[in-house]
Order: C-alpha cells, then structure tokens, then sequence
C-alpha cells in the first residue's frame, strides 16, 4: 500500500468517530424537538417544517437526518425501545424482590414521566388511527411490552413472589391496560396527583401479584 493512500486512509478514518458523534447528537437534538412540536401543535398537524423551526435549523437540513415524519417516529420509537430495555433489565436485575422492582419501575417511567412525554405517546395513539404505519409500529411496540411483563410475570411466579395461579399472559395484558389509562391521565389532566395515583397503581399491582384480582386462564365461579 502507497505510505501517502494509508495515511490518507488513516486520516479519514480518524474524522469519522467524531463525524458520527455529532451526528448522533443532531439526531437526539431532533428527534426532542419533534416530541416538543407535536406536543405543541398536535401529531397529525405538525410538519416537518414545524420540527425544523423547533431546533433552528432549515428544512433541507433536517431531511438529511430524517427524510419523513414517520421517520422521525422511528427514531423515537427506538428511543423508547432502549429505555424498555433499561428498565425490564433492571427489574430482572433484581430477582429477589421482583414486586418492589416493578414499583420503582412503574415510578420512574410511567408516573414521574413529565407531562409533555405522556402527551406525545398519546398523540402517537391518536395518529395511529390515521396512519397505517404509525398503527403498524405501535403494535410492534405493544406486542414487544407485552411479550416481556410476561416474562416477568413468569419470573416472579417463579421466584414465588407472584401467585401460582396468575395466568402470566392475561396478567401482563391487564397490566398493560391498567398503565396506559395513566399515562392518558397524566396527558390530559392538569390535576393528575401522582402521589396518590401511585399509591393506588402499587395497590393494583399488590393484588395482582398475590392473586385476588381474578386474572387467570381458568373460568372463574359464577361467570
């Protein structure tokens, strides 16, 4: 190899770990101001415009790192994807008290959630009622989320900290339910006391695990 190419090459390859950085940070930079201009001005009506306005930057620019709204949604989805990981990975972490790890969980990223973060993932449930490919990612999502609190729910059955007879499946599924109502709620009410609804989140989740909420595979008496 010419000694002037390789040192050519080595310079070049020298620029692309910083080149990369910040364009990962443009992209993070984006991608939260987009959450900002939906909250603004609603999914279905923002543009690709409005992101652009929201950082400072001309709309050209912003097509080179996100070529579409939808786009950007998936830029946001995968955010939100390390941050389930984040968080099922730490309540598995802590196998000897998986109930406790589920409440400091269900804390962090859904009841200390700022308001502004509950009304994007319920602008994208909005959206996904118009647009195919917003529907498609959501159920994606949903299908990811259930698949691990069942799991988990599996994981605490075995650890004996969840009743023997909570049917994992339907339990996650009620759960999942039970979670997105507070996350509408945080959106859309001002007066949202997350103190107290948490109190009574945890209580659900007490029941749940110990098998007085009849969620299970087996027909129940009288039904």
């Amino acid at each position: 190899m010419n000694v002037h190419s390789h040192k050519r090459e080595m310079s070049l390859s020298s620029l692309d770990s910083p080149r990369r950085a910040a364009d990962a940070e443009r992209r993070r930079r984006i991608l939260e101001a987009a959450e900002r201009a939906f909250v603004r001005y609603g999914f279905h009506a923002t543009t690709m415009q409005h992101v652009a306005d929201e950082i400072g930057m001309s709309a050209g620019n912003l097509y080179r790192y996100f070529p579409s709204k939808e786009a950007i949604v998936e830029g946001l989805c995968a955010v939100g994807q390390a941050e389930r990981a984040q968080a099922f990975t730490q309540m598995f972490a802590h196998s000897g008290d998986f109930f406790e790890a589920i409440c400091a969980s269900l804390r962090e990223f859904v009841l200390n959630r700022p308001a502004e973060k509950a009304q994007m993932i319920v602008e994208t449930w909005a959206e996904s009622g118009r647009n195919p490919r917003i529907a498609a990612m959501t159920r994606d999502i949903d299908a990811e989320v259930l698949a691990r609190l069942e799991k988990l729910l599996d994981a605490a059955k075995a650890a004996g900290v969840a009743s023997p007879d909570l049917d994992s499946r339907l339990g996650a599924s009620f759960f999942f339910t039970f979670v997105g109502g507070l996350f509408k709620r945080l959106a859309i009410e001002p007066a949202f006391d997350r103190e107290k609804e948490g109190e009574m989140a945890i209580g659900v989740l007490k029941a749940l695990f110990s098998g007085a909420i009849p969620v299970s595979g087996a027909p129940q008496e009288g039904v």
